[in-house]
């Protein structure tokens, strides 16, 4: 197993919130919390450091534990699942940040055996027997039992109180579950100096462990399988330490989890098959059954075949069954090909080919599985994998690589360290029609700025409301509203005279600030969305991404009827205006002028009439009118 180091020139800083602004010698670390296994890494002796457990273990169990007289966390917890599986929590990674109704939720909810009920506002709580009573706790409180246990591994390796640390999030997490890990790691007793995303933090792992290794920049795809979420990330590291994000892709629901869980589906039915008995009701049999299954895959990914033995089982009947590596890969070819498409998708929002990746980085365990390396093999031509870096330990590393710059490390590479993500999807504003405008586009790297300008749509219009939407759809209200504000005190003018700039800002924190402001007054109002508000959830991404896909040509044909129908209104508007003028001038007899305006009464009152009506019948009638009003012309 390789050893990542990094020189770090004198001892990590960091900030003592308490004190204001003095800088002490405290040591600050880097967490990945996993979905079933966390790493916590640290900038110590002039290096970066992997923190084992006290059992000597680098990466501890996501699990926690509740008994009669005490609470387990970590391998303790792990260990006893079996015996215990109403009591004992994984997975709090798979519900942290989501709503009870979620679908995802739902669907695990019949897969653990411990119990989830629906608390206030649509928020999941899991329900434990803990010394005798019943208790409730948010998932948010369970990350925070994990991220504490990390904070204890910390303090008793470096001798110290530990306040400060950075934690990773899988790129493709919304703000609702970034903001809920980040409250775990504050009731955890954290100062949370940033969150970053899982592949970033590899790539600042490899970059640096690897940094004598290659001159210029170099491009490299992470593909990150971890036990629970999967992202892919196609970044460009330069000589320096510039860390350019390019796109990210990804599911925060697809990992070793689930394979397992398919194993086990595997097993139940082949119990049912041979013994006509159903283990779905027996929480301990399950619990057994997945521990065993879990176990069974690891052996797979070094050997071709593996057994899994359970002495009395359920109903006193031992369970024994053969399983082939075919059989697992059978069993989960689809959920692989997931991952490949997803891949896919990820090259073509970077707008590049597969011979651009230099390096092809595996992060997670799950990318063990022979399976996935062969087909990522075959997708890029039988390119060599990178296993340079640990994929149980890169993330963590990165991590507090980040952590050791934010503190105030005096070490040049570190500090010298320039992190460029990007935004998901689409930001933009409503036009008349309800037409969604982009102003920034997703994959767009952040920080950034973006301005756009518009015009008033009446006259003598003394206010606008701008509505800020989330998404890919054309049309406005088939995406996520993130907020709303009204600019006043227009100028009166004729419609379109009036300019509006509109700037969309995006922080390095993933803040985004709309303002819109009147050109000729410099009168602006603004709106700030932070990120733990209004934004969207990872499965209404990915169903906004599909439907953008999926509805394209109801999309287009869409705008195109929206166009007609303003093409419609703005000749409405100019052939009106016409009429006016040729009152004033008398240069149209007064009886041709007569019929021009029943004619454009009459095509006002069909427009106002006809709201659903197609793009050909709008074109019609826009031709119709000009014909009538071709005196004017």
């Amino acid at each position: 197993m390789k050893e990542h180091t990094i020189s770090i020139k004198g001892r990590a800083k960091g900030l003592d919130t308490s004190m204001e602004g003095k800088v002490h010698e405290v040591p600050a670390i880097g967490i990945d919390l996993g979905t079933t296994y966390s790493c916590v890494a640290v900038s110590i002796h002039d290096r970066i450091e992997i923190i084992p457990n006290e059992q000597g273990y680098r990466t501890t169990p996501s699990t926690v534990a509740f008994l009669d007289t005490e609470r387990l966390i970590g391998d303790g917890a792990k260990n006893q699942v079996a015996m215990n599986p109403a009591n004992t929590i994984f997975d709090a990674k798979r519900l942290i940040g989501r709503k009870f109704s979620d679908p995802k939720v739902q669907g695990n909810m019949k897969l653990w055996p411990f119990r989830v009920t629906e608390g206030p506002a649509d928020t999941p709580k899991i329900v434990v027997s803990y010394r005798g009573e019943e208790k409730e706790f948010l998932a948010e409180e369970i990350s925070s039992m994990i991220l504490g246990k990390m904070k204890e591994i910390a303090e008793a390796y470096l001798g110290k109180v530990v306040k400060n640390a950075v934690i990773t999030v899988p790129a493709y997490f919304n703000d609702s579950q970034r903001q809920a890990t980040k409250d775990a790691g504050t009731i955890a007793g954290l100062n949370v100096l940033r969150m970053i995303n899982e592949p970033t933090a590899a790539a600042i792992a490899y970059g640096l462990d690897n940094k004598s290794e290659f001159i210029g920049k170099i491009n490299v795809l992470i593909f990150d399988l971890g036990g629970g979420t999967f992202d892919v990330s196609l970044s460009t590291i330069e000589e320096g330490g510039i860390f350019e994000v390019k796109a990210v892709s990804g599911d925060t629901h697809l990992g070793g989890e689930d394979f397992d869980n398919r194993m086990v589906d595997h097993c139940v039915a082949e119990f049912k098959r041979k013994w006509n008995k159903d283990l779905t009701g027996n929480q301990r049999a399950l619990g057994r059954l997945r521990f065993a299954c879990e176990k069974a895959k690891r052996i797979l990914s070094s050997t071709t075949q593996t057994s899994i033995e359970l002495d009395c089982l359920h109903d006193g009947i031992d369970f024994s069954l053969k399983f082939t590596r075919a059989k697992f890969e059978e069993l989960n070819m689809s959920l692989f090909s997931q991952c490949i498409e997803t891949l896919d998708q990820c090259l073509k929002d970077a707008k590049v080919d597969k011979s651009w990746v230099d390096e092809i980085i595996l992060v997670g365990g799950s990318t063990r599985i022979p399976k996935v390396q062969h087909m990522l093999r075959e997708l890029f031509g039988w390119k060599e994998l990178c296993k340079s870096v640990n994929p149980d330990e890169a993330v963590a590393f990165g991590a507090a690589v980040m952590a050791a710059k934010l503190s105030g490390s005096n070490d040049k590479s570190v500090q010298d360290l320039l992190l460029r993500d990007v935004t998901p999807l689409s930001l933009g504003v409503e036009l008349k029609g309800e037409v969604f405008d982009v102003v920034i586009p997703r994959n767009t790297q952040i920080p950034t700025k973006k301005f756009k300008t518009y015009i008033t749509t009446e006259d003598n219009q003394y206010s606008t409301v701008v509505k800020v939407y989330q998404g890919e759809r054309t049309k406005s209200t088939n995406n996520h509203l993130l907020g709303k504000f009204t600019v006043s005190g227009i100028p009166p003018a004729p419609k379109g005279e009036i300019k509006f700039e509109d700037c969309f800002e995006i922080d390095p924190d993933g803040i985004l600030t709309v303002t819109s402001k009147i050109i000729s007054t410099g009168m602006s109002n603004k709106l700030t969305i932070a990120n733990d508000k209004g934004r969207l959830s990872k499965d209404e991404i990915e169903r906004m991404v599909k439907e953008a896909e999926r509805y394209k040509l109801e999309d287009q044909e869409y705008k195109r009827r929206v166009n007609a129908h303003n093409d419609l209104e703005d000749c409405l508007y100019n052939m009106k205006k016409k009429v006016r003028e040729y009152k004033v001038s008398k240069r149209v007899h007064p009886e041709s002028l007569k019929k021009i305006e029943k004619a454009i009464d009459e095509t006002n009152e069909w427009l106002e009439d006809n709201h659903a009506a197609t793009t050909s019948e709008l074109q019609r009638k826009k031709v119709s009118l000009e014909f009538a009003c071709t005196p004017l012309v």
